[in-house]
C-alpha cells in the first residue's frame, strides 16, 4: 500500500536521465505552486542530477522516511506544457524507452545541465541611410563585407547578431568593418511583426501545385496528413513556401524538418531569401548555445519559422500550426542510436495532438507512406510533372560487361563527359563509397587489411597515407609492405571517390573538380562554400556520395552517371531494394532541372535486372507497386509489424545467452500472434570491439505487439546477466543490419 505523507506535506514525481524506465519520488520544500514541466535540482546518490516534474501527489509507495527532499526549483514556469510531455510520454512507451531519457532528448544540452532558461541579450544591427542605398558591388574586394551587405539589403528590419552567426563565417570582422564605414549601426530590437513576411509572392505554380496548396490550406486548424508526391524538380519547395507564407500570415508558426545537415544551408538561405523575419535553425553542427537559443526563440514565439533536423521534433511551439518534412522517406529521420525514434512518424503523432495539418513531401515515397495513401490514412497530392520548362531527364543503363574501365570509368561514359564538358555543362558523378578503395590486399599472399574491432575491411585513404575503420573510426598508418609474408606487393582494390576524383584529374587536367564527400566537407564552411562555387558555374565536374541526392539544386548539371548501381542490388535486408531506388531516382533527379535537358547513365553489370528495368521504363512508382506486393505475400511491413532487439557485450557468448533467456520468457508468454525469429548474430557479427546477436519480433497486430513488449521489458531489467551485455529495442526498424 502506498505510504501517505503528512497532510501538508506534497510529493513530486520526477523524471530523471537514466536507463530506468521508473519515475522518483521526491518531498517538495514549500509550499510554493508549481506544476509539471518545470526543471529541478535533486539529490541522487552521492551527487545531484537535473529532474523534469511529471506529476504532484500526495501518496508514494516509497516509505515516508525514505523520501529526500528536492534541492531547489529551478524554472517557475513549466518549460515543457501538458501536451509536450503527453508527446514525450508516447515516445516512450511506443518506443519502449525510458521516459527520463526520452525528456533529456527533447532539451538542449544547456537546460539538461540546468542552465538558466533565458534567452541572452541579443544585439540588433540595421543598415544606415548610406547603407540603403549603397551598391553592395562596391565592396567587391571585401567579399564577405559584400556578401553580408547584400543580406540586410534583402531584409526590410534588424536583424539579431543569433542569425548573422547562421549566415556567415567570421560575421564579426565584416560587421565591424560596415559600422566603420558608416554603412550598419546598432539599434533596438524590431518588435516581432508575422503579418507580410515574405519579400514576394514567390513563384508562379502549375495547377497541381495550386490544387496541392489548397488542399492543405482548407486543412489548417484541424489534422490532416497529406502525401506530397512529385517528381524530382516539380516545385515541392515552392509549395511549402507558398504554404509557410500563408500560416505566417495567419499568426502561426512552422516546423521544417530535413533528414540531413547537407540540405540545411541551402534551404535556409532560400528561407531567409523569401520571408521577411527571424528563422530559428537547429541541427547537430550548431553550437550548444546556438541551439539553446534557437530552442527558446521558438518556444517563447520570437521565431515562426523553425528549420532543422529530427531532434528539432521536440522543440515546444508557442502557437504551432504547420508540419512539414522534406524528403520524407528518408532513412536519417530514423535515430539509430540512444532513443530510436522515427521523426516522421512522431511528426504525424504531433500533428494529431495538436490538431494541425502535416505535410510529407518526396519524389520517392515510403513504401510506408504509399500504403498509408492507399488506406485513406493520408490524402494523397500528386506533382507528376517538373515546374517550369525543365522535363525529366533520359535515363539510359550502359553495359560496363567486359569493357575496360578506368578506375570503373567506361569509356562510353567517357565520351559522354567529353562531350557535356565541350557545351560548358556541369556533370555529375555519383559513387556512394568514400575514401580511396575499400580493400587492401596483398598479391602475394592475399592478406587483408581488416578492422581489428570489426568483422570489416579497413578502407585506404591514400592522401591522408591512412587505414580507417567506417564503423567504429579507428585507424592505422598505411603500411609499404605485407605485414604477413613481408615481400608482397600491397593492392588497393575496388573504387572510393578519392579514387575516381584521381583519375578524373589525370583525364581533365583542364577542368575544375569538386569532391563532396563527409572526408572533403567536415571543415565548417566548406559545403557551402563548394556548392557557392558550383552554382557561379566555377565547376565543371562534381563527384560525391549521398549528399549529392537530396534536395540540392544544380541548374547546369546535364549529365549525372552512376559509376556503380550494382552494389546496392544484393543484400540480406528486405528494405534494400527500396533504398536502392529511391537513391538512383533521387541521384537521377539532379540532372535537367532548368531549360537545359538532362541525361542519368547508370553503369551496370546487371542490365537485365527486375529492379532497373522497372525503374527505367516505368518509374518509380510501378516499382513501388511490385515491391508492396512482394511485402504482402511475404507478410512483411507494412503489412506487418516489426521490432528488432540488440544485444551486445565484449563476451562473445553472453549477447547469445542473454537472447536465449529472452526467447525462454517468450514462450513463457505463448504469443500466439507474434512470430518470434532467432536469435541469430547480426550480419556485421563484431563492430567497435562487441559481439553482437539480435533476436527479431514480428506481426501482423500492432497492439498484439506492444503488449507483449509492455510485459518482457520490466522482465528483462530484472534479468540476471543483464550487466554483462547492453540491449535495445528497435521499433519499427528501417535497417535489419
Amino acid at each position: 500500500m502506498p505510504t501517505p505523507p503528512s497532510a501538508a506535506a506534497r510529493i513530486f514525481r520526477v523524471a530523471l536521465p537514466l536507463p530506468v524506465f521508473s519515475l522518483f519520488d521526491y518531498l517538495a520544500i514549500d509550499d510554493e505552486p508549481i506544476c509539471p514541466g518545470v526543471r529541478l535540482e535533486v539529490p541522487f546518490g552521492k551527487g545531484h542530477k537535473i529532474a523534469v516534474l511529471m506529476e504532484i501527489s500526495t501518496t508514494s509507495p516509497v516509505a515516508m522516511e525514505k523520501l529526500k527532499p528536492i534541492l531547489r526549483v529551478i524554472d517557475r514556469e513549466a518549460l515543457l506544457t501538458k501536451q509536450d510531455l503527453a508527446l514525450l510520454q508516447w515516445v516512450g512507451n511506443y518506443y519502449h524507452h525510458p521516459l527520463g531519457q526520452v525528456i533529456s532528448t527533447a532539451l538542449p544540452a544547456g537546460l539538461r545541465q540546468g542552465n538558466t532558461a533565458a534567452l541572452p541579450q541579443t544585439r540588433y544591427l540595421a543598415l544606415t541611410d548610406m547603407g540603403k542605398n549603397v551598391d553592395a558591388s562596391s565592396l567587391k574586394r571585401a567579399p564577405q563585407q559584400k556578401n553580408l551587405l547584400e543580406q540586410f539589403q534583402a531584409h526590410t528590419s534588424a536583424l539579431p547578431e543569433t542569425q548573422l552567426a547562421s549566415m556567415q563565417n567570421n560575421w564579426r570582422t565584416a560587421v565591424k568593418a560596415l559600422i566603420g564605414k558608416g554603412l550598419l549601426m546598432l539599434t533596438d530590437a524590431p518588435d516581432m511583426v508575422v503579418q507580410a513576411p515574405a519579400h514576394n509572392t514567390g513563384l508562379s505554380c502549375n495547377a497541381d501545385q495550386q490544387a496541392a496548396i489548397t488542399a492543405v490550406t482548407d486543412s489548417f486548424g484541424k489534422f490532416r496528413v497529406f502525401l506530397l508526391d512529385g517528381v524530382t524538380g516539380s516545385g515541392k519547395t515552392e509549395v511549402y513556401m507558398q504554404l509557410i507564407a500563408i500560416a505566417l500570415a495567419r499568426g502561426l508558426q512552422v516546423l521544417v524538418l530535413v533528414p540531413e545537415i547537407t540540405l540545411t544551408p541551402q534551404l535556409e538561405a532560400r528561407f531567409r531569401q523569401r520571408f521577411n523575419i527571424s528563422i530559428a535553425v537547429s541541427h547537430s553542427k550548431l553550437t550548444d548555445p546556438q541551439r539553446q537559443t534557437a530552442w527558446l526563440q521558438i518556444r517563447q514565439g520570437e521565431c515562426a519559422i523553425l528549420l532543422g533536423t529530427r531532434s528539432a521534433l521536440f522543440t515546444p511551439f508557442k502557437n504551432l500550426g504547420l508540419v512539414i518534412l522534406d524528403e520524407e522517406h528518408d532513412t536519417s529521420f530514423k535515430q539509430q542510436e540512444g532513443l530510436r525514434f522515427s521523426a516522421r512518424d512522431v511528426a504525424v503523432v504531433r500533428g494529431k495532438q495538436l490538431g494541425v495539418p502535416v505535410v510529407l513531401g518526396s519524389a520517392t515515397p515510403a513504401l510506408e507512406s504509399l500504403y498509408n495513401a492507399a488506406n485513406g490514412r493520408y490524402r494523397h497530392l500528386r506533382l507528376p510533372e517538373r515546374a517550369g520548362v525543365a522535363v525529366q531527364p533520359s535515363l539510359q543503363l550502359l553495359d560496363i560487361r567486359n569493357q575496360r574501365l578506368q578506375e570503373g570509368l567506361s569509356e562510353p561514359l567517357l565520351a559522354a563527359i567529353r562531350g557535356t564538358l565541350a557545351k560548358h555543362e556541369q556533370v555529375l558523378l555519383f559513387l556512394n563509397r568514400r575514401g580511396f578503395a575499400p580493400t587492401l590486399i596483398c598479391h602475394s599472399c592475399a592478406w587483408v587489411a581488416r578492422c581489428r574491432r570489426c568483422d570489416t575491411n579497413l578502407v585506404i585513404h591514400r592522401h591522408e597515407q591512412r587505414l580507417r575503420c567506417h564503423h567504429c573510426g579507428s585507424e592505422q598508418a598505411l603500411p609499404k609492405h605485407c605485414p604477413a609474408c613481408k615481400t608482397g606487393e600491397l593492392t588497393a582494390l575496388g573504387l572510393g571517390t578519392e579514387r575516381v576524383g584521381q583519375v578524373l584529374a589525370a583525364i581533365f587536367p583542364d577542368k575544375t573538380i569538386v569532391r563532396l564527400d563527409r572526408d572533403t566537407t567536415q571543415r565548417k564552411g566548406a559545403l557551402e562554400n563548394y556548392l557557392e562555387q558550383i552554382n557561379a558555374g566555377k565547376v565543371d565536374i562534381i563527384l560525391g556520395t549521398q549528399m549529392l541526392a537530396k534536395g540540392h539544386h544544380f541548374a547546369n548539371v546535364t549529365l549525372v552517371a552512376l559509376l556503380d548501381v550494382d552494389s546496392g542490388l544484393f543484400s540480406i535486408d528486405f528494405h534494400a531494394p527500396e533504398k536502392l531506388a529511391q537513391l538512383l531516382v533521387q541521384v537521377s533527379g539532379r540532372a535537367g532541372r532548368a531549360e537545359k535537358p538532362g541525361k542519368v547513365v547508370m553503369q551496370t553489370r546487371r542490365p537485365d535486372h527486375p529492379l532497373l528495368l522497372a525503374l527505367i521504363h516505368s518509374g518509380y512508382h510501378s516499382f513501388a507497386q511490385t515491391a508492396l506486393a512482394e511485402r504482402q505475400e511475404a507478410g512483411l511491413p507494412p503489412y506487418s509489424h516489426q521490432v528488432l532487439m540488440r544485444v551486445q557485450a565484449a563476451s562473445e557468448d553472453a549477447p547469445l545467452a542473454f537472447l536465449n533467456a529472452v526467447v525462454a520468457l517468450l514462450q513463457q508468454h505463448a504469443p500466439t500472434k507474434v512470430e518470434v525469429l532467432g536469435p541469430v548474430a547480426a550480419p556485421m557479427a563484431k563492430r567497435a570491439g562487441l559481439y553482437r546477436y539480435q533476436l527479431l519480433l514480428q506481426s501482423q497486430h500492432r497492439q498484439a505487439l506492444h503488449r507483449l513488449l509492455d510485459k518482457l521489458v520490466p522482465q528483462m531489467e530484472a534479468m540476471k546477466g543483464k550487466q554483462k551485455v547492453r540491449w535495445s529495442l528497435d521499433v519499427d526498424p528501417v535497417d535489419l543490419y
